[in-house]
């Protein structure tokens, strides 16, 4: 997982030189952390190291197709990305939701399985302007609201605040989920607070099956080249450049050209063929996730088509 699953620490200036040839974003953090699984594992948030292999040109856009993405909703955790989402059955008065990857948790990678629901925290969380360059203030997380690394990689932090009051202190919204699926060749923008980039590309296809190491997950997103995340991405929210609305949530990439193992994963589809792709990037649908939200938050009924906790 590329923000991922990250292996060992590199120095920050090696990351700072990997976004200089991506195209000049902000230098690194101080802490430059890899927020990948297997940092977190470990015991902590460690920086999440940049690839070696600097970003494709950017894919062309026009204004009048597409919706001018920026940073606005977008937040930066110490080891990965996120953003501040809401569903469609979502009110102004709800306690806001952070959306971030299961593997970004602070208690460590979620085993295959393995669903956390309702479980205490007091994570942080950095709010960003629509520019990237200016921090609005710090929000924290009174639970962690969903996590899970089974079918999909995601984390849900519920935080101690209401949207409204979030829009009345720092003006800030938050992007909505998309209650469908995308469709193949989607104009999206990766959002990364952490990095306070934007990649820029399209979705190239969908896996039947992704796996990486223990484990899978089901009808991931691939992009196009142009899309070559690094670590520290992982959490990012996929945004549809033309209607605004979060359609995936960035995860991963192979990185080494290795087959199904931490931080290359490998496709595999319906006839239980393997196919490797040296240098792909994924990410995880959330339409399922904008379906399951509610006024009480994520609500695991029998109508949610997430993963649910093991019964006791």
């Amino acid at each position: 997982m590329t923000s991922r699953f990250a292996g060992a620490v590199r120095a920050v200036g090696a990351c700072d030189a990997a976004l200089a040839a991506v195209g000049g974003a902000a230098s690194a953090p101080a802490h430059a952390q890899t927020p990948r699984p297997q940092a977190l594992a470990t015991g902590g948030p460690v920086p999440d190291g940049a690839r070696t292999a600097a970003a494709a040109a950017v894919e062309p856009v026009t204004a009048r197709q597409y919706k001018r993405v920026d940073f606005a909703g977008a937040v930066a955790l110490d080891n990965c990305s996120g953003a501040l989402v809401r569903g469609p059955r979502t009110r102004d008065n709800d306690a806001a939701l952070v959306l971030t990857n299961g593997h970004c948790l602070e208690t460590g990678m979620p085993k295959a399985g393995q669903v956390f629901v309702d479980r205490p925290s007091t994570r942080t969380f950095t709010l960003l302007d629509r520019t990237g360059k200016r921090t609005l203030g710090t929000v924290r997380a009174n639970r962690i609201e969903y996590a899970t690394m089974t079918d999909t990689d995601v984390a849900v932090y519920r935080l101690g605040t209401s949207y409204r009051r979030l829009a009345r202190r720092y003006g800030v919204h938050a992007l909505r989920l998309a209650p469908s699926r995308p469709r193949p060749g989607t104009q999206i923008r990766v959002v990364s607070g952490y990095w306070r980039k934007i990649y820029s590309c399209k979705i190239d296809g969908f896996v039947h099956r992704l796996r990486e190491a223990e484990w899978t997950w089901r009808d991931s997103i691939r992009y196009s080249p142009a899309c070559d995340t690094v670590g520290g991405t992982s959490g990012s929210p996929l945004v549809d450049a033309a209607t605004g609305l979060v359609v995936g949530i960035n995860n991963t990439g192979n990185e080494n050209g290795e087959r199904c193992t931490l931080n290359n994963p490998c496709e595999v589809d319906g006839a239980g063929r393997v196919r490797v792709r040296r240098g792909a990037d994924y990410g995880q649908q959330t339409y399922l996730l904008a379906r399951c939200l509610g006024r009480g938050g994520v609500e695991l009924t029998a109508r949610c088509a997430l993963p649910k906790p093991a019964a006791r």
